[in-house]
């Protein structure tokens, strides 16, 4: 009965020190969660490569590890990680999470932008559906690419199946083809190459010879510049006098006719027809001294003196 009452002692004296260790360890965990925040973080994408106990980095610093993964309960299309991180790490207004996914498998939540002067991140600045502060993700190009794979892979299926039927056997013979008048025009452009070498001296060679002759016409536009800035107030001064000459003949021509006016009414009005009329008796003389010379000659001096001899009368 004693050895049997001992056995019984020794179990209970070890099943108390196991419980006092138990209560032991739990008061530590307490004790080190004491110091340490949590926060929720609801991811869209997936998660994979992060599990309870990773670490959770601020700006690349070891600030917390993940507690908790479960899909929300509320909307089963988010996926929601707590962290704990410590009580002095700044989680400000500003601040997001994102996933850096590894290709070992392990998976490390970072933290980043927080912005000096901003507030903490609380229940009062933010939402809390699950009863503690949430952090917005901030999605990497890393989790842009993960999320778009299958629709790049897709693309990439359909880009293959493209190039099959593009790089097919009737298809290869024609590209065969524009290779080979490639090469062609190619040797026929090599060949060429002496003639536009010796086209394009030529044209350099023009090129310097209208140079040349600009710069001659420029010579010329600054010759007749000079011309006119030194000569040309000479010339306007010439030009003015020679005008004011003209403007004074001009003046005694018009005073001239005026005063020939007259003389020109009277001699249009009364001696021209009276020049008229004395023209006329002359002419009128002219004839009748014509008409007695006739006479005279053809019938002598006498046939002024005696009278006309009357015809032959026969009856």
């Amino acid at each position: 009965m004693e050895t049997r009452a001992n056995h019984v002692w020794v179990g209970i004296v070890f099943l108390a020190l196991l419980a006092a260790a138990a209560v032991f360890f739990v008061w530590l965990a307490r004790l080190g969660n004491a110091n340490q925040k949590e926060y929720d973080i609801f991811f869209q994408q997936s998660v994979g490569g992060l599990a309870t106990g990773s670490s959770v980095d601020f700006a690349g610093v070891p600030v917390g590890q993940v507690s908790q993964i479960s899909l929300w309960e509320t909307d089963p299309e988010y996926v929601r990680v707590r962290i704990r991180v410590q009580d002095s790490v700044p989680i400000l207004v500003g601040t997001t999470a994102s996933i850096s996914f590894s290709f070992t498998g392990v998976s490390t939540l970072n933290l980043d932008g927080a912005r000096r002067g901003a507030e903490p991140i609380t229940c009062e600045t933010t939402a809390c559906p699950e009863g503690v502060p949430t952090i917005p993700t901030a999605g990497g190009a890393i989790d842009e690419i993960l999320s778009s794979a299958p629709l790049l892979l897709q693309r990439l299926a359909t880009l293959t199946d493209r190039l099959t039927r593009v790089l097919d056997d009737d298809n290869q013979e024609s590209i065969s083809g524009i290779l080979a008048n490639t090469n062609r025009m190619s040797a026929e452009l090599a060949a060429a190459s002496p003639q536009i070498q010796a086209t394009l001296t030529e044209l350099q060679a023009t090129l310097a010879q209208s140079t040349e002759t600009l710069a001659a016409f420029e010579d010329t536009l600054e010759s007749v510049d000079q011309l006119v800035e030194n000569d040309g107030q000479a010339l306007s001064a010439d030009l003015r006098a020679t005008l004011q000459s003209a403007r004074v003949a001009s003046d005694a021509l018009a005073a001239t006719l005026q005063n020939a006016e007259p003389m020109t009414r009277q001699l249009s009005e009364q001696t021209l027809p009276a020049a008229n009329a004395t023209l006329r008796d002359l002419r009128r003389t002219s004839e009748t001294l014509r008409n007695l010379t006739d006479t005279i000659e053809a019938e002598g001096a006498g046939s002024l003196l005696g009278a006309r001899p009357l015809p032959d009368y026969e009856p």
